[in-house]
């Protein structure tokens, strides 16, 4: 089958700043600190796309050599942090800017709704627009006619359909946009951060509404969206982008998961100093993650029991206190508390020194994905909050080859935000 988008070796150049205005104030002071030996106080971002580093060019390379391809029928989602050039690759596939080097194919028409307002002009009313982004499309009259009820009830703007553009709030024109972008039936559906703007309801109608056009009209979507539950629902294919270039291009459950997992694993914290979380009564020094032979470990399996462990210094006598963690997960949505004990022994004293506790989470709970554990110290009768570390520790809890949760048969992620492993009983009634 031929691809509808064949994208070789394409990269974007951009020039920095105000080039050539140096005065002789500047000169003057990057020979001073040049002599003196520190870093140029007016470099700019070097030549590569990282926000991170400095260097003495005048460009910066958006992209560099991206090379892919994306069949008919693809939902592709392109995932990737503020400025690793997502809505440039999008801005170049829409025809908006052009490559700096390399060539892209395309097999098919594009519609794409890139930010809020594109495509619209702000006097017309929203009819009116609707004809315009028809026309640009290469649609005529009867073809959009034939299509605008259908786009102004999705929109949900028919009241203010005949109102100019520029009275609409960013949510109206964004529904508008995207209802005439999904609508006016384009072979490529590009579609960037604008599921933002829209509230929940919006987002459920726009996801549906992609899924239609793939599924029962075999169209082809490209989208651009830090919400990863939406991506991992919609897409069926994912590319991280990292500083301009490529990081992968596989599965969108994989792409998600190097996206989250990338360099923000945590499986171990020290505190010996002042900055301890604490205050004169306690003070917590250690926190990290252990398997089932009490050895540390730096990633778990989802039928792996795993153990926080916690080691603290009572710095003087303690009663009628608790320890409780947190667990969230990739998307920062909170899975489960845990408690050391319910029943708490009030009159038990625990005297200054060091003391380690350990919470064990049992095999098979844990879905595959990325947890953030967060750990606090409680003490009660008065209640007093001794401690509460937020995302102390980071853990990548992966899928393992062979699984009791898991059918062989069922490929991609298993829905659901745990996996518990849970007993059946299965009998012949007559």
């Amino acid at each position: 089958m031929k691809p509808i988008i064949k994208v070789e070796n394409i990269s974007k150049q951009y020039r920095l700043g105000n080039i050539g205005l140096n005065t002789i104030r500047d000169d003057f002071q990057r020979w001073l600190y040049r002599i003196q030996g520190k870093e140029d106080p007016l470099l700019k971002i070097g030549e590569v796309n990282n926000r991170k580093l400095k260097g003495s060019s005048e460009y910066v390379w958006a992209l560099k050599d991206i090379t892919f391809e994306v069949m008919p029928g693809d939902i592709l989602g392109i995932i990737g942090e503020n400025g690793a050039g997502k809505s440039t690759l999008l801005k170049i596939l829409s025809k908006v800017t052009g490559p700096t080097t390399g060539r892209i194919d395309f097999n098919g028409r594009i519609s794409s709704l890139l930010e809020v307002g594109t495509g619209f002009h702000p006097d017309l009313t929203g009819r009116e627009n609707i004809f315009l982004n028809g026309a640009i499309l290469g649609l005529n009259k009867r073809e959009i006619r034939s299509r605008l009820d259908e786009i102004i009830d999705f929109s949900g703007c028919e009241r203010y359909i005949d109102t100019p553009v520029k009275r609409y709030s960013s949510g109206m024109i964004v529904r508008l946009g995207f209802a005439v972008a999904a609508h006016l039936e384009p072979e490529i559906l590009i579609v960037d951060e604008v599921l933002a703007v829209g509230d929940a309801e919006f987002q459920k109608k726009a996801v549906g509404k992609m899924q239609d056009v793939n599924v029962k009209e075999g169209r082809t979507v490209l989208v651009v969206s830090h919400n990863m539950t939406i991506m991992n629902e919609l897409c069926n294919r994912g590319i991280l982008l990292e500083n301009g270039i490529i990081k992968c291009d596989t599965t969108i459950n994989n792409a998600i998961f190097n996206h989250i997992t990338s360099n923000n694993a945590v499986t171990e914290k020290k505190w010996l100093n002042g900055n301890a979380p604490g205050n004169d009564k306690i003070k917590l020094r250690k926190a990290y993650i252990i398997n089932k032979e009490n050895k540390p470990i730096n990633h778990a399996y989802i039928n792996e029991e795993i153990g926080f462990c916690a080691e603290y210094e009572l710095l003087s006598e303690l009663s009628f206190f608790t320890h409780g963690i947190n667990v969230f997960n990739s998307m920062d949505i909170h899975l489960f508390s845990s408690h050391d004990n319910v029943e708490i022994e009030k009159d038990k004293k625990f005297k200054p020194g060091y003391y380690k506790t350990t919470v064990w989470i049992p095999a098979n709970l844990l879905q595959s994905d990325y947890i953030k554990i967060s750990f606090a110290c409680m003490k009660y009768n008065p209640f007093e909050q001794l401690f509460h570390e937020i995302n102390v520790l980071r853990l990548n809890v992966l899928e393992p080859e062979v699984s009791l949760t898991r059918n062989e048969s069922y490929k991609g992620k298993l829905p659901g935000l745990i996996r518990p492993c849970l007993k059946w009983e299965e009998r012949q009634l007559i």
